[in-house]
């Protein structure tokens, strides 16, 4: 493990790359043993820092839980990262795009909790359980260090992802608001539109083969550490197609058939 001094200077470090838009290196760069485990310890700290410049906590996001995306960056199991309030969109709402430095947008199902939920032992049933409603969401990614190191070629390791508090940036939440259980959520589908033309496709089964195993995934996940997830929190399930980059100008459209649709426009 790095010691707490090196965590909090890493992040610090994407903080000032967060405020000033300006890549950093990736850190496994630097330190060629940094582990899992110490990634979720400067994304803590890092997440410390913002609460303490008065933002707040309004849910969780997991990533990569598609078997193709964990199998490409050499792991087993998902990330996660924090949703803060600012990063919250309204459906069709214009998005700026100079809050970004590279944004990439992805499409999920996002749970809006009712009751807690902890781990250990959390289950698929408890989480369906716990769930007031799932809604259509886009995920929109950011990157504060560099994807590709500009120097060796080299392509950052998922422990500069989760130290990036998992490459959130922002979501939009739209389309039809449903009941856990009036669906089978594995065969939730949706198209992708980029100015008109579809861009990428999927269902949600290609999310851990049901998207609430996330959801128990997350807790169990964070019962370690004494943390749980709370009633009223928003949790992005996991994207079900790839990330597509985004310009400034372009119209993100995310047909999801019978549950409706959810839409952004970068400006």
């Amino acid at each position: 493990m790095l010691d707490a001094a090196t965590i909090e200077r890493l992040a610090a470090r994407l903080d000032e790359a967060e405020r000033t838009k300006a890549l950093i290196p990736m850190f496994s760069k630097e330190y060629p043993g940094l582990t899992i485990e110490d990634a979720y310890a400067i994304q803590r700290a890092w997440t410390k820092l913002q609460l303490g410049r008065g933002r707040v906590i309004k849910g969780h996001k997991i990533g990569l839980t598609s078997k193709a995306m964990q199998n490409a960056v050499g792991i087993s199991e998902p990330d996660y990262g924090v949703l803060f309030a600012d990063m919250f969109y309204a459906d069709a709402t214009p998005i700026p795009f100079d809050r970004f430095h590279a944004p990439r947008i992805e499409v999920e199902l996002a749970f809006v909790l009712k009751a807690p939920l902890r781990g250990p032992d959390c289950t698929i049933f408890d989480v369906l359980n716990a769930t007031d409603y799932v809604t259509p969401a886009l995920e929109i990614l950011e990157t504060r260090m560099h994807r590709v190191d500009p120097e060796t070629g080299k392509t950052r390791k998922v422990m500069d992802t989760i130290s990036d508090n998992a490459a959130n940036a922002a979501l939009v939440l739209g389309g039809r608001p449903f009941r856990p259980m009036d669906a089978d959520l594995r065969w939730i589908g949706a198209l992708l539109f980029r100015n008109g033309e579809v861009e990428e496709t999927g269902l949600a089964a290609g999310v851990l083969n049901h998207p609430a195993n996330g959801i128990a995934w997350l807790a169990n996940r964070l019962a370690p550490h004494d943390e749980y997830l709370r009633a009223g929190e928003v949790v992005l399930a996991g994207s079900f197609t790839r990330p597509v980059d985004i310009r400034r100008g372009d119209t993100f459209h995310a047909d999801y058939g019978a549950f409706g649709s959810v839409s952004c426009q970068f400006v």
